[in-house]
């Protein structure tokens, strides 16, 4: 048995990448959405929001949470090897 470590396809690579960007979109979100809540609750001016057009802080927070999750995703594409079914010799 080998330990060593192929390197990923570019389809899971991509795989990895798409779904960093969805994930981190979505933790976007929720983060925000917490955010405004705390906002809304202690009356505090977070000036954190959903609208990142128009606010600096929250594109930054965007990118890092979608960077992250990219980083991430990748990181366990690359460091977890491909499942290849082991040919069962038939007998005959």
């Amino acid at each position: 048995m080998e330990n060593r470590t192929a390197t990923p396809g570019v389809l899971r690579l991509a795989a990895a990448v798409i779904l960093g960007i969805i994930i981190g979109f979505i933790l976007f979100l929720i983060v925000t959405l917490f955010i405004g809540m705390f906002n809304n609750w202690m009356g505090m001016n977070i000036p954190v929001g959903i609208d990142i057009a128009e606010n600096i802080i929250s594109a930054v927070l965007l990118i890092i949470f979608v960077l992250g999750s990219v980083a991430g995703l990748c990181w366990k594409v690359w460091t977890t090897p491909a499942t290849v079914e082991e040919e069962v010799p038939q007998d005959t």
